[in-house]
């Protein structure tokens, strides 16, 4: 069923990296499940709700610049996932999605993109700094 409507499905999901100085660095991104194009929406050390926000409000805007429509978006029950940040679609008459708790096959598509970064990328560079793993993940 979720194939005939992929064009309209927005995913997002958080990954983790490990530094080699032991800093924890999250990685927020959207991926458009029709085009399978997927946007980096930010790394950092200390994701929280208005961090969070902001980067759903940019990422709205750059869809609006391309004149993308969106009817569903999908993510886990991650706390940093804020109500606030599910607002930024809901008042873009996107339908905002959880999926269910402990079901990563809810959201296969993230699932599989952060698998093939880990396996194509992550598994061959040491990470030094945030800025080296956003230069890292942009190429």
């Amino acid at each position: 069923m979720m194939k005939h409507y992929k064009e309209q499905l927005l995913a997002c999901d958080f990954f983790v990296v490990e530094s080699l100085f032991l800093r924890t660095y999250y990685v927020l991104f959207f991926l458009e499940v029709g085009t399978r194009r997927v946007h980096l929406a930010g790394v950092t050390a200390n994701p929280n709700g208005q961090w969070v926000a902001q980067q759903a409000r940019q990422y709205i805007w750059s869809i609006e610049e391309r004149e993308e429509t969106f009817r569903c978006f999908i993510h886990d029950n991650d706390r940093k996932l804020t109500e606030a940040f599910d607002d930024v679609f809901k008042s873009k008459k996107i339908q905002v999605i959880h999926t269910p708790i402990e079901a990563p096959n809810a959201n296969s598509y993230t699932e599989r993109w952060v698998k093939s970064v880990r396996q194509e990328c992550l598994d061959y560079v040491l990470i030094l700094s945030e800025g080296h793993l956003r230069r890292v993940l942009q190429t």
